[in-house]
Order: structure tokens, then sequence, then C-alpha cells
């Protein structure tokens, strides 16, 4: 039987937009410190501070945007903190994920920093948990504003000339839950107070982000939407997988057939929560001005066995690759209403595709470009040493590994050049037939 795929470049639906792969680094656990930033005085090999493995497996990566400080941990940071001298800067508690100490040396100026060296655009998400209009005003000021005033001079004198494009602020995190357990209707009121007080300073535009509903609160984005939606640039979502549900959750790997299956199908269930919600901010927005941001997404199990609980490190399997594949395609087949999301989180932390220890680091999901740790460990393991130790029983049946260079014939490339230029998406992969080995990567 022959499968035939029909392309119809005349019908445009929407365009996907590349923010959907976004990435989130929350003050949690070893994700910021650790992950992202070693300090510039660390033995560890850095790019002034950040850790120089991780930012070019990001780079590699090519994410669009990244968002700090969190998170819930947003709902408990003032900004103020972590800027100025770093051997004077106040130390924290963070409250919300370990009970650890911080010294802030990871503040606004860091992460826009990194942002810069990622070349990616930075979502920073306010504190309304804990904070005050004047705060996040202020902040807003410190960052964007290139005339002369308060905070503009205060960033110069921290080192800062000109100022920074802050394209996305969300005005909260959480409000629902952990960011102050409000009711929609009281975060509608605040949302309408805070935004009122974000200025747009130059030509830069900072869109604005409001708090949205857990999973499947329908009630939340009602009320909200009814209430905000003129004063709004997106509307924020979070939905999680489980097996059974959050109280419940299951082992990130050993896991049996029946949670493997469940573990997809709650994947699936992002479909009807995007498509409900969508419906509901249709009422309100019919012209799909405002985007759903999924904001944080992605698998949550247990912690690894051993590691603090608090710091939500866990295991990846190919469970995590098919959920990230049914997820993202979920957000593409919405792409007139979904056109941010981020993946939770970007190092050490749930579905992270980086991992590190000390000064090992390892990419998880590298398969397609050669340079899989995996692969390298069942094959040729003493390519790992500079970077990573592994341990587990390797089963090789006299198979061997290689890569080999591949390019498409003149006639099929300019036709994909001609696909991508028609339906506005780059093609990544051109299957030759109907095996994985027929898979030519561009």
């Amino acid at each position: 039987m022959k499968e035939k795929i029909i392309v119809d470049t005349k019908e445009r639906l929407s365009t996907i937009s590349p923010d959907i792969y976004g990435h989130f680094s929350e003050h949690l656990g070893s994700c910021i410190y650790g992950g992202f930033w070693v300090g510039k005085n660390s033995d560890i090999p850095n790019i002034h501070g950040y850790n120089k493995a991780v930012v070019e497996a990001f780079k590699a990566l090519d994410i669009p945007n990244l968002r700090w400080p969190g998170g819930c941990f947003a709902d408990t940071y003032h900004w103020k903190d972590g800027v100025g001298p770093q051997e004077s800067r106040k130390k924290m508690v963070n409250t919300m994920w370990g009970g650890v100490t911080e010294d802030n040396s990871f503040g606004t100026h860091e992460f826009l920093g990194l942002c810069d060296e990622l070349g990616c655009k930075p979502y920073i998400c306010g504190n309304v948990g804990s904070g005050s209009v004047q705060e996040t005003s202020e902040w807003i000021e410190y960052m964007t504003n290139g005339g002369i005033s308060p905070m503009a001079d205060l960033r110069r004198a921290n080192g800062r000339e000109e100022p920074w494009k802050v394209p996305f602020f969300g005005i909260g995190n959480e409000s629902w839950g952990w960011g102050g357990f409000m009711r929609p209707d009281y975060y509608a009121d605040l949302y309408l107070q805070y935004q009122t007080f974000i200025k747009q300073y130059g030509e830069s535009k900072i869109e604005k982000f409001a708090v949205g509903p857990n999973s499947e609160d329908y009630n939340w984005t009602d009320v909200v939407m009814k209430r905000a939606h003129n004063f709004m640039d997106g509307f924020s979502l979070h939905y999680y997988t489980f097996a059974y549900r959050y109280e419940d959750k299951t082992d990130a790997t050993g896991f049996n057939k029946e949670v493997y299956y469940r573990t997809l199908r709650g994947a699936l269930k992002m479909d009807e929560i995007v498509r409900r919600h969508s419906e509901i901010m249709d009422k309100y927005d019919p012209e799909k001005k405002i985007s759903l941001v999924v904001d944080e997404w992605g698998n949550w199990f247990k912690p690894t066995p051993g590691t603090n609980p608090g710091f939500l490190m866990q295991d990846n399997s190919v469970t995590d690759a098919l959920v990230a594949g049914l997820t993202l395609n979920i957000f593409n087949n919405h792409a007139d209403r979904v056109r941010v999301a981020n993946l939770a989180q970007a190092v050490n932390v749930l579905q992270s595709p980086v991992l590190t220890k000390g000064d090992k680091i390892v990419l998880v999901g590298e398969e397609g470009n050669g340079k899989s740790s995996l692969l390298k460990w069942i094959f040729q393991p003493n390519l790992l040493a500079d970077y990573m130790d592994a341990e587990g029983e390797r089963i090789i049946r006299d198979e061997y590994l290689g890569y080999l260079p591949q390019e498409l014939p003149k006639e099929c490339r300019e036709y994909t050049e001609f696909a991508e230029k028609e339906i506005g998406v780059p093609i990544k992969m051109v299957s030759n037939g109907p095996s994985r080995n027929d898979i030519i990567y561009r």
C-alpha cells in the first residue's frame, strides 16, 4: 500500500510562531546556579560567568525566547536586590524551592546578558504576589528607558549605558495558586492596575501577558478575559503532563506500559484544553489579537532519587521526546492562537534538554545531528570522557554506528526551498523512503 501526503500551498491557515519553541529558566534547584550560572571565578569554563558548555548547547538549539525569573519564584523576587556590585547584593532565602540561600549574583544584568549571548528574546515575569506597582514600573524603566530618569541613571551607574529590549513581560505568575491564591475577578483588577504603569519607552513595544488559567479552569479564562481583554497582548496557560495526577506522580524511568500510555494520553489532553480556552477567548477577542501563551508545559515526574525533592530534578526518557513532539504539534495546529510557549524547564529541572553536574553536561535528545550522548555511550564511550560520566549495561550485537554526509539532489532542494517560501515554515527533514534511515536532515 502506498501512502500519499498532499500539501496544498494555496490554502493558508496561519503562521506558526517561532516563539512556541521557547524555554523557561527559574531560580529552582540548579537551573540558574550550577546550571546557566557558575560565576566568573569558577574553575568551570565560563563566558562572563555563564557555563560555557550550557551556553553553547542552547546556542545550538537556537531558542527564540527565555522566561525568567519564575515561575513561583517570581512572586518572591525583588529586582533591586539583584543589581549593583555582586559582592554587595543582599542574600535571600528561596522559600519557594528548597529553602536554599541565594546570593543574588544572577540578576537583571546577568539574565539579559545571557539572552544577548544566546541571541534570544527575554521574557520577564514580574512580582505581583509580594511586590508592588511601583516596583514593577521602576523595573521596566530601569531596563528599557534610554532617556534621563532615576531608574535609567541607576542602570548606567551599574554599568549599562544602553537600554535593553524586553519584548515580553508577564504580570504575575499562577495568581490562582502560589502567586497569591486570588479569585479571577480580583486578579483581573490587579492586572489592569499593574499594566497601566508598564510604560512603553522608545519604539520597542513590550507585550503584556496576563496570568491565565491552570489547566482546565475555564471560569478563570472567562472572568479575566471579560474584564481585561482590551489591555493585554497575551494570556498564559499552564499545563503539566502526569500519568495520573499531580498528587500521584510516577517515576521518570523504569515505568510500566500503563504509565507510558497514560502519560502520552495526558499529553494529548493539551489539544482539548487549548481548544476550549481558545473558544472562550474568541468571545472577547474574535480577531485573535491576544496570544495564548503556554509558558509552562512538559512532563512532571517524581524527583530523581537521592536529590533534593524541592529541586524537581528528573531523568529523561523517550517518553519525554514523544510528549514534546505531541505537544508542539498541538501548538502547530492551534497556531492562530498559540504564539508563545515555554518548555519547563531549561536546565536540571523537570523536562530539561540540558543536565549538568559540576563541569559535566549531558545534552538530551540530540539524535539526528550526529552528537547524541546516548549513542556515543553505546557505541564509542571514550568520546564522553571529557564531558560526562555514564554507567549501565551496554548490549551490542555486532552493530556499528556511522554518520554519513547527507545532501538533497538539486531538484529536491529547489522544490523544498519553494515549499518553505510558500508555506512560511522551515523544513528541517525530508523523507526519501519508508524507513527512519531514509530521513535526510537539512
